[in-house]
């Protein structure tokens, strides 16, 4: 048996890896290709990967006005602050 390995461990006990299934339909990523996105997101084709990117650029653009909507409305609006100025006695 020499150059062989033997694996005692427990097939019920297994964790999954990142790399076992695509990231937006779940199919299996086990003997084909892997295209990946940011780095370590696998997904199982070219369609799933873009699909991903789209669902990330519309959460982007969806902040950023957020964002923007925000900092527009503390510039317009004025707060309602009194001061006073004299001497006190």
């Amino acid at each position: 048996m020499s150059g062989y390995y033997y694996y005692s461990g427990c097939p019920d006990h297994y964790e999954a890896h990142y790399l076992d299934a695509c990231s937006v339909c779940g199919k299996s990523l086990h003997n084909s290709d892997i295209f990946m996105y940011r780095g370590n997101t696998p997904f199982c084709s070219k369609e799933c990967r873009q699909e991903q990117m789209e669902i990330d650029e519309a959460r982007e653009k969806k902040l950023k006005s957020g964002r923007s909507l925000r900092k527009s409305d503390s510039k317009s609006s004025t707060p309602n602050k009194t001061v006073r100025t004299g001497i006190v006695t």
